[in-house]
């Protein structure tokens, strides 16, 4: 037979309140995890639906399409295919409309399937690849695989590029 261990009413309202405390220190754990996959859920269809759109912008073959997506402060930095990199919206939209729209009859910019969105409050940064497609006025046509890593931040209620990095491997 086993021997029956006696709690007194003290005892017992201590551990009953273990109890509690433990049970709405689970729920609380559970409420957490629960919004924090909900909301990035929410957040892997926010950012598909802006990288979707940002490349529809760019395919558009206007400089203009795109200026929606992206923060207009001048100190920004923009790492793109050709040049280097620009500084500032301003430069940015000038010199692809320099080194790609004015020589383009085509073109388009297609994103993969494997986005990736980190987010911290109000910051947020993707990671896709993509394909880039183009067709000049002269017939050339070139095809490239292209990283990018787009940096975003929240401000007001709209998801703005404050930095992004568009590369292809050596060799094409």
């Amino acid at each position: 037979m086993t021997p029956r261990i006696e709690f007194s009413t003290e005892q017992r309202a201590r551990w009953r309140w273990l109890l509690y405390v433990a049970l709405a220190f689970a729920g609380g754990l559970l409420t957490f995890v629960g919004a924090r996959a909900q909301q990035r859920a929410t957040d892997d269809v926010t950012f598909r639906r802006l990288i979707e759109g940002y490349c529809a912008a760019w395919s558009s073959g206007n400089a203009e399409a795109p200026a929606r997506f992206y923060a207009k402060d001048n100190g920004l930095v923009f790492y793109d295919l050709a040049p280097f990199a620009y500084h500032g919206w301003k430069e940015y939209h000038d010199g692809v409309q320099r080194e790609f729209f004015a020589n383009m009859a085509s073109g388009s910019l297609t994103a993969g399937k494997d986005l990736k969105v980190t987010r911290r409050g109000t910051l947020a940064w993707t990671t896709v690849s993509m394909r880039f497609s183009e067709k000049t006025k002269d017939g050339k046509i070139t095809e490239a695989q292209v990283r990018y890593t787009g940096i975003w931040e929240k401000r007001g209620t709209n998801w703005l590029l404050v930095h992004e990095h568009l590369s292809t491997p050596l060799g094409g």
